[in-house]
């Protein structure tokens, strides 16, 4: 997708900005006072705009407001962080970009699927909602540093490099935050929009809230009439978006795709939700008729903001967009996010202990067994209780360390990463320092909570990838509703242990679609596994693979030895020691894609050719 946006602020430099990226395509937004304000390409359908008094308002994505009720909660609007009030409560994904008497506040999503970026350009602040954007006016290189922290797998860098990008001079605004110009473009104070829910509720109440969220988000999926899409993959997640779609989609077409994993049942499971959803059209593709992963990663070219480690499927994703396209879908919904939302992670027990230590030890006794873990280790792992800044210290120098495994590892304010195998020492020390650079700023975690901060943490990562597979992928554009902030925060609001049940399986989820997704479908006790997806992809295109080792742009700029790369990709390496494959396959192919001068994303070659 092609769309973006700039936004500047209310001041006589900002003309000359204006005026390069003036053409007739381009959709122009004044402030109160004419001068230029938003410029930029959009779909008008995904723009809700109101004006009233100096007060301007923008919504650019998917929202539950028409223009007339927009325009009524905006005339109290005297002072930009007012213009947050004026959105409470909607339904949605989308950008908040108000301008008041020529001041400015401009937000994203706390999720990370919209962000908002800046920079100066000839002295004049800019900001906009893609990066590359920036980077191409600006003329910005891209950052090794960031990239290099982009290897580390699991990923950190959506808290490590919260306020960074992958381009030098141009930063990002945290995602809980909103930008604050004066009318000169000065810097306002820093601005919460958004802080994450105390999880207090029961299992019932939650479920209720989870429920109005969820058909809420759907709605803002189906408002705009005509054919919609949805993954049936068979699992809990994306089954029950296809059924809140069905109640309210004019038409839903749903594609599943067969795994090749012999103990994968998500097929079985599929096929019954199908035989539940009898009005909608339903696509089936078997392993030969969908394409492989890693398939086309080769020659594989995609200008974006950042790197995307889904280089790994898009081939069939781009396929399964095709597919859907021809049948007249204009938005495609994903179950990503639900893992995130509706599976409490095993650092609850550490909220627990911290609060109930008897009640936290009678659980652990209960199931020290199924993880296999003595007494003493687990009541090391869960009574320990380091703080988030003293976390990045200590997980800065384990970086060189082999993957952790066991049940106590999975205990920290999240996943602890590590540097994959190909990693050069001058990426490692790029690593250490970045986290120990973010340790030293004394930061706050996203939660106090650190079951909160962890589902936080991998939410925005994802909202990251679907950000930018949504700037990349052609057709229609994807919807992640268990992503939408309304929904998240419904999620995070239940008490851990009431979401975690013996014999359950995501038991919030469940309650909440209870009499909308049959009762047969919300039992089902697991997800399918997809191993066998992976390693059949990886020997198919191990050439494809290998190739891209040869005169790797990564190795160029120091971050990766490709002789240790290759060794891995033709040893028949652990998944554990693959695990960090997908992001290093995501940087190279960004890497390639600029040096390849790919389709700028502004419309000015001379000023938006990024180097």
């Amino acid at each position: 997708m092609d769309d973006w946006w700039v936004m500047l602020p209310d001041a006589p430099a900002a003309a000359a900005v204006a005026e390069r990226l003036d053409r007739e395509d381009v959709r122009r937004v004044p402030h109160a006072s004419g001068r230029p304000w938003l410029v930029g390409r959009w779909d008008a359908g995904q723009e809700v705009s109101a004006r009233a008094g100096e007060a301007r308002i923008v919504l650019l994505g998917r929202s539950s407001v028409r223009a007339g009720t927009l325009r009524r909660r905006i005339e109290r609007v005297r002072r930009p962080a007012e213009a947050e009030r004026a959105v409470t409560g909607l339904a949605g994904s989308f950008h908040v970009l108000a301008s008041v008497g020529g001041r400015v506040w401009a937000r994203g999503t706390a999720s990370a699927v919209r962000r908002v970026f800046t920079t100066h350009i000839d002295g004049v602040p800019v900001a906009a909602g893609r990066a590359d954007v920036l980077a191409a006016l600006s003329g910005a290189d891209p950052d090794p540093g960031a990239l290099a922290v982009r290897l580390l797998h699991p990923p950190v860098a959506s808290t490590v490099l919260a306020d960074r990008t992958y381009w030098r001079n141009v930063r990002a605004v945290p995602p809980h935050e909103a930008l604050v110009w004066e009318r000169d473009g000065r810097r306002g104070p820093r601005a919460r929009w958004w802080s994450p829910p105390e999880p207090h509720l029961s299992l019932t109440e939650a479920a209720a809230q989870v429920r109005t969220a969820l058909t809420d988000a759907i709605g803002t999926c189906t408002a705009g009439g005509g054919t919609i899409s949805a993954d049936l993959s068979g699992g809990l997640d994306s089954t029950s978006l296809c059924f809140l779609a069905a109640r309210e989609a004019d038409r839903l077409v749903t594609v599943h795709w067969e795994g090749r994993d012999p103990d994968n049942d998500d097929a079985v499971w599929a096929a019954r939700a199908r035989a539940a959803l009898p009005s909608a059209t339903h696509l089936v593709l078997t392993g030969e008729e969908s394409p492989d992963w890693f398939a086309g990663v080769g020659g594989l070219r995609l200008p974006s903001e950042e790197p995307c480690a889904w280089v790994r499927d898009f081939a069939k994703q781009t396929d399964l967009l095709r597919r859907v396209t021809e049948h007249g879908s204009r938005l495609h919904l994903s179950g990503g996010g639900g893992d995130e939302m509706f599976t409490p992670f095993p650092c609850h027990l550490q909220d627990l202990a911290a609060t109930r230590p008897w009640q936290a030890w009678r659980l652990l006794s209960r199931q020290r067994h199924q993880w296999r873990a003595g007494h003493l280790s687990v009541a090391r792992g869960v009574l320990g209780r380091t703080s988030y800044r003293r976390w990045l210290r200590d997980a800065a120098g384990h970086l060189p360390l082999p993957p952790p495994s066991g049940f106590t590892d999975t205990l920290g304010w999240q996943p602890e990463p590590r540097a994959p195998g190909w990693a050069t020492p001058e990426a490692l020390a790029m690593m250490t320092d970045a986290l120990r650079c973010a340790a030293a700023d004394s930061p706050e975690p996203l939660a106090p909570q650190r079951s909160v901060h962890c589902a936080l943490q991998q939410v925005r990562e994802g909202g990251n990838t679907i950000r930018v597979l949504n700037q990349t992928l052609a057709g229609p554009d994807l919807a992640l509703p268990y992503t939408d902030d309304a929904v998240v925060t419904a999620a995070l609001s239940v008490r851990p242990l009431e979401a975690v049940r013996p014999g359950a399986y995501k038991p919030l989820l469940g309650a909440a679609l209870s009499g909308i997704v049959p009762a047969h479908l919300l039992a089902r006790p697991d997800k399918g596994p997809y191993d066998a997806d992976f390693y059949h992809g990886l020997r198919r295109h191990r050439g494809e693979l290998l190739a891209l080792a040869e005169g790797s742009l990564l190795a160029d700029a120091g971050l990766i030895d490709t002789e240790r790369l290759r060794r891995a990709l033709r040893h028949h390496a652990t998944a554990a020691e693959l695990d960090p494959l997908l992001h290093t396959l995501g940087c190279e192919v960004w890497l390639r894609s600029l040096d390849d001068d790919g389709p700028a994303p502004v419309p000015d070659p001379p000023a938006a050719t990024a180097r």
